[in-house]
């Protein structure tokens, strides 16, 4: 009990104290913190639409949050989650809106295992990159996301513009390779992918030789090979599965929402994974947690805008609030264990 609570209380906090900060921001501007708070409740949870919202909202970042999440197990600052993302978008544009002769129980998981291998072969840049080159991954990660932009951007304004050239955007996907809703909402069935994938990272990182490895990979890298664990092995797994969740939540996304690709597909669902995985404490339950939490705050971030006046982007505030405290309380609790040790 003692050990759950040590693990939820830096996240806790972080979260009431960039709520504090924001309903400040929002006093000092003149208007009402708790009407502002009010409304983007209601606007997430008050009707139907936005329990449905939350969901849609909640599911590119449940799949990167866990991405970044397991990369961060390892040790691994896998910053480029944005650009494998748009790599698995792009896979599944290009196969969605050309193989029309396949039947949806083929085409869709075989357009889904598509985007995942193109996220994990994106990925798989950077890990070749540290391990063969020494490589900062964060710098390479960054680097990728910046080329990933680059390249759906170009391929949306020439070989995969729509037919007639109207719009910078591909064809539409073929109804085969469109993953089902809950009508009328816009709910899809890709939810519930992406929180059995989360059960099954859980299992994987505390259940499993493979996920143990990994975690004391990135714990202590010199101790994990002393013991006998191939560190270079783990690692590459570590960003492999890193991007094909990635890449697997940019699939989704184009299968359930937008149904075609377009060039700003992502309002930086990667970036805003860091936040997630973090605030989640790189665990996958918690990582479901935080991705609901912050799902919740974007779908009732309009509504907040339209009753109280308040911008939308004090969400993007308080999303980079919490990291801010989150690291603050981090770095109480190093030196707490470093002023501890004997000398």
């Amino acid at each position: 009990m003692q050990r759950l609570i040590n693990r939820v209380l830096p996240s806790l906090l972080a979260l009431i104290g960039a709520l504090v900060v924001s309903g400040l921001a929002i006093a000092l501007s003149g208007s009402s913190p708790l009407l502002a708070f009010e409304a983007l409740l209601d606007g997430a949870f008050g009707s139907l639409d936005g329990l449905s919202e939350v969901a849609v909202k909640s599911c590119p970042l449940l799949l990167t949050g866990l991405a970044v999440a397991v990369s961060f197990q390892a040790g691994i600052w896998n910053i480029g989650a944005e650009g494998q993302l748009l790599m698995g978008a792009l896979a599944i544009a290009v196969i969605g809106s050309r193989a029309t002769w396949l039947p949806q129980p083929i085409g869709l998981p075989l357009a889904l295992g598509a985007s995942a291998t193109f996220g994990a072969l994106w990925a798989g840049i950077a890990a070749q990159l540290k391990l063969r080159r020494q490589v900062n991954e964060v710098i390479s990660t960054i680097m990728l996301n910046f080329i990933a932009l680059g390249l759906l951007s170009y391929l949306v304004q020439g070989p995969l513009m729509e037919a007639g050239g109207r719009y910078p955007q591909s064809d539409a996907l073929s109804p085969e390779f469109l993953m089902p809703r809950l009508s009328p909402y816009r709910i899809h069935l890709g939810l519930l992918l992406a929180l059995f994938l989360a059960a099954a990272m859980q299992v994987f990182l505390y259940r499993s030789v493979a996920g143990y490895e990994i975690r004391a990979t990135g714990l202590s890298p010199e101790a994990a090979r002393l013991a006998g664990i191939d560190v270079r092995r783990r690692l590459l797994l570590a960003l492999l599965l890193s991007g094909a969740l990635a890449g697997l939540a940019g699939g989704i996304e184009v299968s359930a929402i937008t149904r075609r690709l377009y060039e700003r597909l992502s309002p930086g669902w990667g970036f805003t994974a860091i936040a997630v995985g973090l605030l989640g404490r790189l665990s996958p339950v918690g990582v479901v947690a935080a991705a609901f939490l912050f799902g919740a705050m974007d779908a009732g971030s309009n509504a907040m805008q339209r009753v109280a006046g308040v911008s939308s982007v004090l969400v993007s505030i308080i999303q980079a609030t919490v990291i801010f405290f989150l690291v603050a309380f981090e770095r109480r609790t190093w030196f707490s264990k470093i002023s501890a040790e004997p000398d």
